[in-house]
């Protein structure tokens, strides 16, 4: 928009008369209360970087354009049909004519009872000004809604006659008049004005129709919803030429005819849209349940996402996959990861997601950078469940990165990898809390039915999908009149979003069988009651405060932790709950996970009782730690596998040479010298009890195992070194910070703080000044006097106490005008209040370009 078209709408009028209608958007703001511009600014916070200087310049600000599409996009359906109706009615529109656009000729008591909510919002975010008997639309808005070739209108309206025949002989036009049987005229203005009057004259534009051939209906019908535009041949049919002829089908190109405004809304019945929707799509019940029902199932979910978490992270304790050269995990690394946790690929994307939002999960910064959990994962194992359960969901609740499009192409058509970048979706968070919050409108333990909850959205956003999805291809004309080609309906991120949400909830436990739990209220700070609905609160509290009041829901409902098993004969042991962390760990290193469910198997082999001797355990450790916790006896066959184990353990030692086996027994070191399978390692006697190896200590460790010894790594001391489970770590990571959709909504204060400081600097700028001797013109908008014009000036000023309007030059050469009233004059400073920024200040007098009277102190 360039400055000649702002100034209608921005510039700073002469004062009116009271009660007077505005004549411009800033006048229009002027107007309004300290609370509409509150209510303003709350509605676009975009408006407040920086702090307009006043009112001016905030009409002008809220007229650009990526202003006017970023509060185009928050509208409501209703609220957005309406602004695209106001975009093709004239301009200025009184109320009458824009409720007839929207209910036609029939009425619509909906519509009706509605539509005034629907101006007041418009008129509150500044996209509507002017009383009701004259309302415009911000021109920028009409510019991005109006239909034209390049930009179809949401409408399916073309342009009006007085548009369509711009370009047109003005012999031409008369030959249409003439062959729909008017008057010729004088001039071609004229002629348009009289053709525009046919068809919107209802009766004769009836009888014009009447005489229409059922063919030439056909035409009009396949354009007047749009889009409006279709090809003919250089040689079209008699019904299209009999359309054109009359004036019905305008040519906009040599083989391309539109259908003028009137003439569709005529045949639309006056209705600019096919189907207004005035009321948001009621949210329907797929299935009610009992809330206890629904909690169990829920906790359940907790707990299994808390066990899956666990294992992911366990298996990574010694590092996790390499990080790609351009961010994020392989494909391969990701089909390990969905294997060993026995689901999906989309899935396995969702749980590392889940833990990288969580800070639980980072790459360790190394050359040879690679995946591992942090010091922070160590920490939330010594946290209880539920609490555990909040550290994961409250950051999923805010987190703008979405494992949904893990697997998908951005826009360069590269794979999108888990972990990678480009996976932050701004309007994620957003969507989530809608999701969940109009779940909690449903009665408790009623699951909603997702096709009407996915319309809710789309209603209430119609723009955000298909904005962030990908700008909508315009509509291509079509081979022939009696055809016409709809626009290509681009993805809805949003509702894709709202999909994936509800399935990540009912993961995360925060809802059960598609129902909101009592712990997800609590982590949304809704009212627990049961007719409650979101729009009342009490206040928002922070996300922490409410993650612990969710918390402390979710504890009474996961099962209570045990600290024994139950050990059987078959090398088993059966945990019949969820363990303490203590036991959970130590078994998790001398046994393997066989099942899991309500009640864990674990299988105790030779591998995973070596596991537990390399950590550091003897013998006699194992079997008083078995039979301490075990409410079972030990089996004998668990003894004796013990017992074999340890007695081989460490009867081989390992160490660098470049790596050597020593053994006190050397009848052991013959047969390993004697196995054909001990060839690749390069193995020659040293001593008796001493063989070398020509491979890494590691590799030699292996290849013993792999033949069934049981050597023990050992340091360059002798001592035999212990492995611990969790020995890597990456060092210390914050979690990812969110993607903010736009600037933050401002506080209480800050808007107070806002409107005062812009009502200051209007009243500056608008106070009227006393015309300037000759000697003090104003050279580039500021006040020129001498220096002791200047000082005589305000000194007197300060005297009187009235105020002066002042030029400023500051220390980086930036000129302003002020309104100050000086108090002070003295040491080459003078300070008062600067009506401006509302605010004592001190200004250099050498600084003071000049100084003017104002012809009035009501400032």
């Amino acid at each position: 928009m360039g400055i000649g078209e702002l100034d209608r709408e921005a510039h700073v009028p002469e004062a009116t008369g009271a009660g007077a209608a505005p004549r411009t958007l800033a006048e229009a703001l002027r107007a309004r209360g300290d609370e509409g511009l509150s209510a303003l600014l709350r509605a676009r916070p975009d408006l407040l970087s920086p702090v307009p200087n006043d009112l001016t310049q905030l009409a002008t600000r809220a007229g650009t354009r990526g202003s006017v599409v970023r509060a185009l996009e928050r509208l409501d359906r209703f609220a957005l049909q309406t602004a695209e109706a106001l975009a093709v009615a004239p301009d200025p529109a009184p109320y009458p004519v824009l409720l007839a656009l929207l209910t036609g000729d029939e009425g619509d008591p909906e519509i009706e009872a509605a539509l005034p909510g629907a101006v007041e919002l418009l008129r509150e975010q500044a996209l509507v000004w002017g009383e009701d008997d004259r309302l415009r639309l911000v021109r920028t808005a009409r510019e991005l809604l109006a239909p034209s070739a390049q930009h179809p209108s949401p409408t399916g309206l073309g342009p009006t006659v007085a548009e369509a025949t711009a370009g047109m002989s003005p012999g031409r036009v008369q030959e249409i008049i003439a062959t729909a049987g008017l008057t010729a005229t004088h001039d071609p203005v004229s002629a348009v004005a009289v053709l525009t009057g046919l068809f919107t004259d209802r009766e004769r534009m009836g009888g014009l129709l009447d005489e229409a051939s059922p063919e030439a209906l056909s035409v009009l019908d396949r354009l007047v919803w749009g889009p409006p535009y279709g090809e003919v041949t250089a040689n079209p049919a008699p019904p299209v030429r009999w359309l054109r002829d009359r004036g019905l089908l305008l040519p906009v190109s040599a083989r391309t005819m539109v259908l003028p405004r009137e003439v569709a809304l005529h045949l639309r019945g006056g209705r600019a849209h096919r189907s207004p929707e005035p009321v948001a799509p009621e949210l329907a019940v797929a299935r009610d349940y009992r809330p206890q029902v629904v909690d169990s199932a829920a906790a359940g979910q907790a707990y299994a996402t808390l066990a899956t978490v666990e294992e992911l992270l366990k298996s990574w304790d010694q590092g996790g996959p390499q990080v790609l050269r351009a961010g994020g995990m392989s494909v391969r690394d990701l089909k390990r990861t969905a294997a060993a946790l026995d689901v999906t690929e989309q899935l396995a994307a969702f749980w590392l997601e889940l833990c990288f939002g969580a800070g639980l999960l980072a790459s360790d910064g190394e050359a040879d950078e690679r995946y591992a959990p942090t010091p922070a994962y160590d920490d939330w194992l010594d946290l209880p469940a539920a609490e555990r359960w909040a550290r994961l969901v409250a950051p999923w609740l805010m987190a703008t990165r979405t494992s949904g499009l893990v697997g998908g192409a951005d826009a360069k058509g590269r794979t999108l990898a888990a972990l990678g970048p480009d996976l932050d979706r701004a309007s994620a968070p957003e969507v989530r809390h809608r999701v969940l919050e109009l779940l909690a409108t449903l009665p408790p333990g009623a699951a909603a039915d997702p096709e009407t909850l996915f319309a809710r959205l789309r209603w209430e956003r119609p723009l955000r999908g298909a904005a962030q999805a990908g700008p909508p291809r315009p509509p291509q004309p079509t081979a022939g009149a009696d055809e016409t080609a709809g626009p290509e309906v681009p993805g809805d991120l949003r509702s894709r979003l709202a999909r994936w949400t509800l399935a990540e909830a009912e993961l995360l436990g925060l809802t059960g069988r598609g129902a909101l739990a009592g712990p997800a209220r609590a982590l949304l700070n809704l009212p627990l009651a049961e007719a409650a609905t979101p729009a009342d609160h009490g206040g928002r509290v922070e996300l922490s405060v409410a993650a612990g009041r969710a918390a402390t829901l979710l504890a009474p409902l996961l099962p209570e932790a045990v600290d024994h098993v139950l050990l059987q004969a078959d090398l088993t042991a059966v945990a019949p709950g969820p363990l303490r962390r203590p036991l959970a760990d130590a078994l998790a290193v001398l046994a393997d996970v066989e099942s899991k469910g309500g009640a864990t198997v674990y299988r105790f082999t030779p591998g995973s009782v070596r596991r537990a001797l390399d950590s550091g355990r003897s013998a006699s450790d194992l079997h008083d730690f078995l039979g301490a916790h075990s409410r079972t006896p030990v089996p004998q066959p668990l003894a004796y596998l013990i017992d074999d184990v340890a007695r081989k353990h460490g009867h081989l030692r390992i160490g660098a040479a470049s790596a050597y086996v020593r053994c006190d027994d050397d009848t052991v070191l013959g047969e390993i010298l004697a196995d054909r399978r001990s060839a690749a390692l390069g193995l020659r006697r040293l001593a008796p009890t001493v063989l070398a190896a020509q491979t890494d200590p590691a590799s030699l460790l292996e290849g013993l195992r792999s033949m069934g010894y049981a050597p023990a790594a050992e340091s360059a001391e002798g001592d035999v070194l212990i492995t611990r489970a969790d020995a890597y770590r990456t060092p210390a990571r914050t979690a990812p910070v969110p993607v903010p959709d736009g600037p933050p909504a401002p506080d209480t204060t800050l808007l107070g703080a806002a409107v005062k400081a812009i009502r200051a600097g209007d009243r500056a700028a608008t106070a009227v000044r006393k015309e300037p001797a000759p000697a003090v013109e104003a050279a580039g908008g500021l006040p020129r006097t001498s220096a002791a014009e200047t000082l005589a000036t305000v000194q007197a000023a300060a005297m009187t106490g009235s105020a002066v309007w002042i030029g400023y030059v500051n220390a980086d050469g930036a000129a302003s005008q002020r309104v100050i009233a000086p108090v002070r004059v003295e040491g080459g400073f003078v300070t008062g209040y600067d009506h401006t920024a509302d605010e004592v200040r001190t200004y250099p007098l050498h600084r003071i370009t000049g100084v003017a009277e104002l012809a009035d102190e009501q400032i």
